[in-house]
């Protein structure tokens, strides 16, 4: 299948990277040219523009930071939307607002061109290894129509309802994940003023009914004090904070996930944006005033 991939990011890269080693013909745009250059060395082609991206391809993947950029890359001049044709599809893998799922899908229909919300959860290494989790919203035709090419990036693909659906699981998971990194933070920073080296806690209660994953994939990094970005801060934020606004929209009561939010930002003011989440260790080393190190 010839696909138009724009935003060749972090995880948007390694996810396209994928689709040419499954076989599909690949066209990607990013605004960073060394990211189409490493596409192109993989084995893809690389797009002028997202409107040249949308005119060769039958289908069209976005993956980029926020509801902002996914409008601007839709819609503006040259565009996604101006290389469309009636039967073509748009699948927005960007974790964003539910309702701007909703806003886009709309106006892509206006083109007769369908349109699938479709977050993922996993990290760089697991788009690196084709294993994200996707959660997916929208039409079941449409669905089961590109399955398969979602299945070539990833080990779980499922329909969880229609347009906005997608993003609202990917706004459960966030909220879980960070609330999670937060408690394993935590814990850790107990055991160690308490003179229990973490490393051994780790070791002690992950087969228990403690263990997660967040606790497998986090736990190193934590103590190696290595928060090198496989899912940065700021855009944990940026989720968090779309969270809160659903919660909002819906009346719905989630102060775990406002206190999340109130230590990623703590982070962000020491200038920690740009690092990995599980950096949530080194607010508890600013407020305990304790390394895990």
């Amino acid at each position: 299948m010839k696909i138009g991939f724009v935003g060749l990011g972090i995880m948007g890269k390694p996810m396209a990277i994928n689709l040419v080693k499954a076989g599909h013909e690949v066209y990607g745009f990013d605004f960073n040219p060394k990211s189409v250059e490493e596409l192109v060395a993989a084995g893809g082609h690389a797009a002028e523009s997202g409107k040249v991206a949308a005119e060769v391809a039958e289908l069209v993947i976005t993956m980029l930071p926020n509801s902002p950029h996914v409008k601007a890359a839709l819609f503006n001049e040259n565009g996604i939307a101006e290389g469309l044709s009636a039967g073509k599809t748009v699948i927005d893998m960007s974790s964003i607002s539910p309702v701007a799922s909703k806003e886009f899908s709309e106006k892509l229909k206006e083109l007769s061109v369908d349109f699938l919300d479709a977050p993922v959860s996993g990290g760089e290494p697991k788009a690196i290894d084709g294993t994200i989790a996707v959660m997916v919203g929208g039409d079941e035709t449409v669905f089961n129509r590109y399955k398969n090419v979602l299945q070539a990036m990833a080990s779980s693909v499922t329909l969880v309802g229609e347009v906005g659906a997608g993003n609202l699981t990917k706004l459960a998971n966030q909220m879980i994940v960070a609330v999670n990194i937060a408690a394993v933070s935590e814990a850790y920073s107990l055991a160690k003023k308490a003179g229990v080296e973490p490393s051994r806690v780790y070791e002690a209660i992950r087969s228990g009914l403690a263990g997660s994953t967040v606790m497998d994939q986090k736990s190193q990094k934590m103590f190696d004090g290595d928060f090198a970005p496989g899912f940065r801060i700021d855009l944990h934020i940026k989720d968090l904070q779309n969270a809160l606004d659903a919660s909002h929209s819906f009346n719905v009561a989630t102060p775990f996930t406002a206190q999340a939010m109130e230590i990623l930002q703590v982070l962000k003011a020491h200038d920690y944006g740009s690092e990995d989440h599980s950096a949530i260790a080194r607010y508890y080393e600013l407020v305990n005033g304790q390394k895990l190190q």
